[in-house]
């Protein structure tokens, strides 16, 4: 089983962009589907983007808040997945966890409860 650290969160302004890293453990990442997902104060957490298990790049998918602003991507090489943000906004303020869950390739899901193991999380502000 992997272990996760995100890395990458801080304060921005609005408009501004953000990189966010999720460093995985282990020698089978290409056999993980991977997820991002956010928690604001006093919310659930919430479903941000998956990317498939793949030995390549991977099939992406967003939560319909994010399209188009934010872009996932992996490198099994480093065993790194990135979520890139752009234009953000206030509202995505929140808590950002990585999520994996070993799966066969071309899978990916956005519910929370198909993924079994989570990161410590990064926190993410972007002021108005």
């Amino acid at each position: 089983q992997v272990q996760l650290v995100e890395s990458g969160g801080g304060l921005v302004q609005a408009g501004g962009s953000l990189r966010l890293s999720c460093a995985a453990s282990g020698r089978t990442f290409s056999s993980y589907a991977m997820g991002w997902f956010r928690q604001a104060p006093g919310k659930e957490r919430e479903f941000v983007a998956a990317i498939s298990s793949s030995a390549s790049a991977g099939i992406s998918y967003y939560a319909a808040s994010v399209k188009g602003r934010f872009t996932i991507s992996r490198d099994n090489a480093k065993n790194t997945v990135y979520l890139q943000m752009n234009s953000l906004k206030p509202e995505d303020t929140a808590v950002y966890y990585c999520a994996a869950r070993h799966a066969s390739i071309g899978y990916y899901s956005q519910r929370i409860y198909n993924y079994d193991t989570w990161g410590q999380g990064t926190e993410v502000t972007v002021s108005s």
